[in-house]
C-alpha cells in the first residue's frame, strides 16, 4: 500500500513538473526615440507572436520605460527581439548595427532588463540585393493555410540553354534567402549569390532554387499538426507541379531536393523522410528535430522499413539556442546510423561550435551543403 501510495504521489510530482510555466517579466528602458510610439516585443514562441515584430504591445510605464509579462513552459528556450512596430524600427548597437536575437532558457519566473539608446530607421536597404533571375508567384493559396510568396531563382544559364533541364531545390522560410529587404532580420541567406557562384566555378551543377515564403502560422506550418499537414500537401500536390509545369525542371525524386533551417530544418528532414517518392535530398541547419512539442527522433527510431534511399546534409552551431537543438540532433543520428546509414555518404554532419543561430551562420555553412548534395 506504501509503495502504491509512494509512487503516485511521484507520478503527481511527474505531471506537475512536466506541465510547469515560469513568468518572464521583460522590463524595457527606450531613451531617444519618440515616447508616443509603443514598444513592441517578438520571438520564436506563440506568446511572441512568432516573430510578427508589431504585434505584442509592452504597457508604457512612463515616457522611457515599457514592460510586459509572459508566461512560458519551463525549460523552453526562447529567443526575441524588440521593435517600434517594423523591421526598419528596431534598437541598434552605438555603430548602427541590430542586435542578435535576445536569448534565455525559462527556469523560474525572472525580470530581464534591457536598456536602449540607439534606434534604426531603416534596416533592410534601399535597393535589392537579388543576384541572378527570380521570378516571383504572388498569394499563392491553399485550404487551411494563409496565401504566401514563392520566389524562384534560375540558375545562370537558363536562358541560353532552351534545351536543357534542371534539378530543384525547395527552401522553407523564402523571404530570407535571397533579398535583405525580405528578409525577417535584414539578413539574407546569400543564396543567389552563393548559388551563382558554385554553378559559374563548376562546383556544383546548375540547379533551379525555390524559396517558400512563411507567413504568421510558421510554427504550425513547419509542425506535424493539421496545419503542418495541410503545408506539405501545398507543397507536394500544387506547388511541385506548378513549377514543374512552369520551369525546365527533372521532376524526378533525384533531382528533387528540399531545405531549411531551426523549423525550417525540422520540415525539411519530414518531407525528405515522407515523401521520399517524391525527395531523394535534404539540407537541414540547425533543425529543431527534438525539442519541447516537436520529437522526429521517436519516429526514426520505431521505423521497421526497409533502408529509404535518401540523402542529406545536416549541421548545427554551439552557441544559446544550437545546444538547446543539440541533444535531440545526437539522437536523430545515432538512430539513423541504428538503420545504416553512414557519415559521409548517405549524410554529411557537421558542427561549428562558434556560431550561433541565425541567418549569417547558415549562409556561411550553405557552399558545403550545396556541394555535398549538388557537387559536380
Amino acid at each position: 500500500m506504501k509503495l502504491l501510495k509512494s509512487f503516485l504521489i511521484f507520478q503527481c510530482l511527474l505531471s506537475l513538473i512536466q506541465g510547469q510555466t515560469a513568468e518572464i517579466s521583460f522590463n524595457v528602458t527606450a531613451v531617444n526615440s519618440s515616447s508616443d510610439l509603443p514598444l513592441f516585443i517578438c520571438g520564436n514562441h506563440v506568446s511572441l507572436a512568432d516573430w510578427n515584430p508589431g504585434s505584442v504591445t509592452l504597457t508604457q510605464v512612463n515616457d522611457s520605460l515599457w514592460t510586459i509579462g509572459l508566461t512560458f513552459p519551463v525549460n523552453s528556450a526562447i529567443e526575441y527581439k524588440f521593435t517600434r512596430g517594423s523591421w526598419d524600427t528596431e534598437p541598434v548597437d552605438s555603430m548602427g548595427n541590430p542586435f542578435s536575437n535576445f536569448s534565455i532558457t525559462v527556469t523560474t519566473d525572472t525580470t530581464i532588463i534591457h536598456r536602449f539608446e540607439h534606434w534604426n530607421k531603416k534596416v533592410n536597404p534601399t535597393e535589392s540585393t537579388i543576384t541572378g533571375t527570380i521570378i516571383h508567384h504572388e498569394a499563392l493559396k491553399y485550404r487551411g493555410l494563409l496565401p504566401r510568396d514563392v520566389h524562384v531563382w534560375l540558375p545562370p544559364c537558363y536562358d541560353n540553354r532552351p534545351d536543357r533541364r534542371y534539378p530543384v531545390l525547395y527552401m522553407h522560410d523564402g523571404q530570407n534567402l535571397f533579398d535583405a529587404r525580405t528578409a525577417s532580420f535584414g539578413n539574407e541567406w546569400r543564396i543567389d549569390e552563393i548559388a551563382d557562384s558554385l554553378i559559374q566555378t563548376g562546383r556544383i551543377e546548375p540547379l533551379i532554387i525555390v524559396g517558400i515564403d512563411n507567413t504568421n502560422q510558421r510554427t504550425e506550418e513547419y509542425s506535424l499538426i493539421e496545419t503542418g499537414y495541410n503545408y506539405q500537401h501545398f507543397v507536394v500536390d500544387e506547388l511541385k507541379p506548378l513549377i514543374d509545369n512552369q520551369y525546365r525542371t527533372i521532376p524526378d525524386r533525384t533531382h528533387t531536393a528540399v531545405g531549411g533551417s531551426s523549423l525550417g530544418g525540422l520540415i525539411a528532414f519530414i518531407f525528405l523522410w515522407e515523401y521520399d517518392h517524391i525527395f531523394s535530398k535534404a539540407i537541414c541547419m540547425s533543425p529543431a528535430l527534438k525539442i519541447d512539442e516537436f520529437d522526429m527522433v521517436l519516429p526514426i527510431q520505431n521505423y521497421a522499413g526497409p533502408q529509404k534511399d535518401i540523402q542529406f546534409y545536416i549541421d548545427n552551431g554551439g552557441i544559446e539556442v544550437e545546444q538547446q537543438l543539440q541533444p535531440g540532433i545526437d539522437e536523430m543520428l545515432e538512430g539513423l546510423k541504428n538503420k545504416g546509414f553512414h557519415q559521409g555518404m548517405d549524410y554529411l554532419w557537421i558542427q561549428d561550435q562558434s556560431a550561433e543561430h541565425s541567418e549569417k551562420a547558415w549562409s556561411k555553412r550553405f557552399p558545403l551543403a550545396l556541394t555535398f548534395l549538388f557537387g559536380n
